[in-house]
C-alpha cells in the first residue's frame, strides 16, 4: 500500500498551504507574491503583461487583473481539460485548493491546476483559440509564457515534472511534458527575486519599456494633467535617439508603401490577387470612422464635442535651428 507522501508528494513536502474561500480572497493573497502568470512578464515572455505592469499591480498602483471572458472560459473548461488528460494518459489527478508558498522562495506562490496522484508532478490546463498558438502546437512548441509559468510552479512545488494539457479551438487536444531543470529554475527565480527586492518591496519604479501593457499602465497611473511644466534636462539622449529611430521608421514605411503601391498597380480594379502562399486583397469596405465633412455638410450645426473622447496626447516638437531637442 502506498503512503500518503507517495500518493501526494507535493502536499506532503512541507510547503505553506494558504486556504482561500473566494476569488476575492485568492486575489488578495496573490497580491503579496509573484504568481505563475507573473513569471513570464517579469522576464519578458508575456505578450499581455510586462514587468512594469506587474510592479504597478503588486504595489497597489493599479488594480490587479481580475480576469475577462477568456480567462473565465478557461476556468470553466479546466475540468474538461483535466478529464481529457486522464483519459489520454490513464493518470489520476486532483485539485489542490490552496495557494502554495515555499520558504526557499518567500516572494513566490503557486496555484497549480491539478496534482498528479502517485507522481511527483503537476498538471497545467489551458484552452486557446489563438492562431499563433495553434501553429506552435503543430511543431511541438507552446507559448514561452506557459514555459515560464510551469518552471515557476516546479520551483515552488519542488515537483519533478509538469504536464501541460491544451485544448485548442475545442477540437484539438495536446499534451506536453516539462522535466525539472535546476539551471532554468535558478535563472527564473533569481530574476524574480531581483525584481521583487529591487522594485516591489521598496516600491521603486522600474524602468519603462515599450510593451503595450506598460503603455496602458502608465496611462492609468497618470490619466490627468495639472498644466504645469517640468524640467527634463539630462535626458537629451532620449530625444536624439528617438529622432534617429523615427527617421528609420519613416524610411521603412516609405519602402513598404512603395511595395504596396506596386502591388496595387498589378491589382488594378481586381479585389484580390494570389502569389504562391501570399494572398493580397484590396476591397471596398465600411469603416468605423465617420465622415465628419459629410456630416457637417448635411448638419452644419452638429456639435461633435459632446461625443469626443478625452485622453492625454503625447507629442514632441523641436525648435527649428536648435541643436538638441
Amino acid at each position: 500500500m502506498s503512503t500518503a507522501s507517495e500518493r501526494n508528494p507535493i502536499r506532503n513536502r512541507g510547503l505553506q498551504m494558504i486556504p482561500y474561500g473566494s476569488h476575492e480572497e485568492w486575489l488578495q493573497i496573490r497580491r503579496g507574491y509573484i504568481g505563475g502568470s507573473d513569471a513570464g512578464a517579469i522576464i519578458g515572455m508575456n505578450p499581455y503583461s510586462s514587468a512594469f505592469s506587474v510592479w504597478a499591480e503588486k504595489t497597489g498602483k493599479v488594480p490587479e487583473f481580475e480576469g475577462n471572458i477568456s480567462t473565465r472560459t478557461g476556468t470553466l473548461l479546466e475540468d474538461l481539460v483535466a478529464k481529457l488528460f486522464m483519459e489520454e494518459t490513464g493518470k489520476k489527478v486532483q485539485r489542490l485548493n490552496f495557494t502554495l508558498v515555499n520558504e526557499q522562495y518567500p516572494f513566490a506562490c503557486a496555484n497549480i491546476d491539478r496534482e498528479i496522484i502517485g507522481e511527483d508532478a503537476i498538471l497545467e490546463c489551458k484552452t486557446t483559440n489563438s492562431f499563433v498558438n495553434v501553429k506552435k502546437f503543430r511543431t511541438g512548441e507552446y507559448p514561452e509564457m506557459w514555459y515560464a509559468q510551469m518552471t515557476h510552479y516546479l520551483a515552488v512545488t519542488g515537483a519533478q515534472k509538469a504536464y501541460l494539457a491544451v485544448l485548442s479551438e475545442c477540437r484539438d487536444f495536446r499534451i506536453f511534458e516539462l522535466e525539472r531543470d535546476e539551471d532554468e529554475i535558478k535563472a527564473l527565480m533569481d530574476a524574480e527575486a531581483a525584481f521583487w527586492n529591487t522594485y516591489v518591496l521598496p516600491r521603486k519604479t522600474p524602468p519603462a519599456d515599450g510593451h503595450s501593457a506598460t503603455s496602458e499602465t502608465i496611462k492609468k497611473l497618470f490619466d490627468t494633467d495639472d498644466g504645469d511644466t517640468v524640467d527634463l534636462s539630462g535626458i537629451e539622449p532620449f530625444f536624439e535617439r528617438r529622432k534617429v529611430l523615427n527617421a528609420h521608421i519613416k524610411e521603412l514605411n516609405e519602402e513598404i508603401d512603395g511595395l504596396d503601391n506596386m502591388m496595387k498597380l498589378q491589382l488594378g480594379s481586381k479585389s484580390r490577387g494570389q502569389c504562391g502562399r501570399f494572398t493580397v486583397s484590396w476591397k471596398m469596405q465600411n469603416t468605423a470612422a465617420l465622415d465628419r465633412d459629410a456630416i457637417k455638410a448635411d448638419y452644419p450645426d452638429f456639435d461633435f464635442s459632446k461625443y469626443a473622447r478625452k485622453s492625454r496626447v503625447f507629442r514632441i516638437t523641436e525648435k527649428k535651428g536648435a541643436g538638441a531637442a
